[in-house]
């Protein structure tokens, strides 16, 4: 029997969250999806509280094990381990605390990651404001340069690039703008939060600039729906896509994950990953 050839493969540093809808269980669903073998190095624990208006607990994991984690998977498929597909994507997702954020950037100093994605989560909802603001400007100090490519939301990208954003225009330049402060590819999201009948997002990578387009799904943002574009650039890089292949492919990729949704007894709905099948 010929043996199957060695799919890509791609590690997901992310949070556990608990419906399943964002975090890293979206992220190895997204991976699955798209042919590639997903490995999660966990960082927290997200809960939803039904009981506080859907608000997040937020539990860190220890950072010895954040560590031990990191180390078990460059042994088992980083460059030196002989595995015959070598890890060199990687896709960063919430990391929740400054001392977190301290362990992954030794972590990618070592150089063995070629790819670094991007998904700058800022401010969960269960820190308290000090924390969470600590944490924002260590990301933007720590992690935002070893990245090589970002996928900020509405938000994050008015919080990286230090300008307003109100239109097609003003989420150009703060693609420009972000990728002059991090060198990264830039996949700006305006999403539902712009109007107009097309949820647009902006790329940017120091010579092609190009909006992506696709018509709204509804007027409200869906779980899962930055986890999982993120994770589908990550996808995609890890098979060799180019940067610019990666972001088509991914908005594709959550535009139909939106428009076949899943809901749920909470106040939002989810992506699903297999939406384009």
């Amino acid at each position: 029997m010929t043996s199957a050839v060695a799919p890509a493969i791609a590690l997901t540093i992310a949070g556990s969250e608990a419906t399943g809808g964002a975090g890293a269980q979206a992220d190895l669903k997204t991976f699955q999806e798209l042919g590639v073998f997903g490995i999660a190095n966990l960082t927290c624990i997200v809960s939803f509280d039904p009981q506080d208006n859907w608000n997040h607990r937020f539990v860190p994991v220890d950072q010895q094990v954040i560590a031990d984690q990191l180390e078990a998977t460059t042994a088992a498929y980083g460059p030196a381990s002989g595995a015959p597909s070598v890890l060199d994507t990687v896709k960063i997702g919430m990391l929740g605390s400054p001392a977190t954020i301290c362990t992954v950037e030794r972590a990618l100093a070592d150089g063995v990651f070629a790819n670094v994605v991007l998904d700058p989560v800022l401010i969960c909802k269960g820190q308290e404001p000090g924390h969470a603001l600590d944490t924002d400007q260590a990301l933007e100090a720590q992690i935002l340069p070893l990245a090589t490519f970002v996928t900020p939301n509405h938000f994050e990208a008015e919080s990286l690039s230090g300008l307003q954003i109100t239109d097609e225009e003003s989420l150009k330049d703060a693609a420009i703008r972000i990728h002059e402060i991090s060198g990264a590819a830039v996949l700006a999201k305006g999403g539902v939060r712009l109007e107009g009948a097309d949820a647009v997002d902006v790329y940017y990578d120091g010579e092609t600039l190009e909006v992506l387009r696709a018509p709204k799904v509804g007027d409200v943002a869906v779980s899962g729906a930055g986890c999982s574009l993120a994770a589908a650039v990550t996808a995609e890089l890890a098979k060799g896509a180019t940067p610019l292949e990666a972001a088509r492919t991914a908005k594709a990729f959550v535009t139909a994950g939106i428009a076949n949704r899943v809901a749920s007894g909470a106040p939002f709905d989810a992506l699903w990953q297999g939406g384009s099948r």
